[in-house]
């Protein structure tokens, strides 16, 4: 199919969408985060949680913005392509509006974390004992993003299937998006049942998963292929 000037509109509109979801996510992942956590050290963690409680309060609100702009991005998606396959462009929607639910218990935990804490609540525990309550809370954070892994991975099929589909978009692009979500998906299972190998994995598969950012950008700088590419 070729795309008319509207489709170019709304792709480009996606990969806005894609390259702000990306630069939330990262915020937490990369600017808090490492802030705040001491890697085998709980009571260095739990002090800085306190330190910087503002900043930690802004990794909270982060997540919750990163699905708000997941569910709007998948939306413009199904926009885009649902002229090429609806049945995926459905299905792509579903892999992503399951995740959400999770986003607002983590951020449930994450809150739970700072009162705990402070002695907001469990205030007849010691200490030492809420600190670890409040670490147990964040590392069920952790083990749901080890979850969450599988979803990143089973949303970026269908939307690999629709951009080989499209003609619209190069499909080199779809089948780079094919590969990024069979590593999220091994990255999962080996997180959760052979987690020795998770770091093999990851650093195998890390040139694959840059197939988003490739994505993103296309969108973002490209649109569409005019009439002349496609042909």
């Amino acid at each position: 199919m070729n795309a008319n000037p509207e489709t170019k509109k709304t792709a480009r509109l996606a990969g806005l969408l894609f390259l702000l979801w990306i630069v939330s996510g990262f915020y937490d992942m990369f600017y808090v985060s490492p802030k705040i956590f001491v890697s085998g050290d709980v009571v260095a963690s739990a002090q800085n949680i306190l330190k910087y409680e503002t900043l930690f309060r802004t990794g909270i609100f982060s997540g919750l913005i990163t699905s708000t702009i997941w569910v709007l991005l998948v939306w413009v998606f199904y926009q885009l392509f649902r002229n090429v396959n609806e049945r995926y462009s459905n299905l792509l929607v579903a892999f992503v509006v399951v995740q959400v639910p999770v986003a607002f218990v983590k951020a449930g935990l994450s809150m739970a974390t700072v009162l705990t804490l402070k002695g907001e609540i469990l205030q007849s525990f010691e200490l030492a004992q809420r600190q670890d309550l409040a670490m147990a809370f964040l590392k069920i954070n952790d083990y749901s993003v080890l979850a969450l892994e599988l979803f990143w991975g089973l949303w970026l099929f269908p939307l690999a299937i629709l951009v080989y589909q499209s003609a619209f978009i190069p499909r080199f692009l779809g089948v780079w998006l094919i590969i990024n979500g069979i590593v999220y998906v091994l990255l999962s299972f080996t997180s959760i049942v052979i987690p020795g190998y998770k770091d093999i994995v990851f650093t195998v598969g890390m040139p694959a998963m840059f197939g988003e950012l490739v994505l993103m950008l296309w969108l973002l700088i490209k649109g569409t292929r005019d009439k002349r590419g496609h042909e």
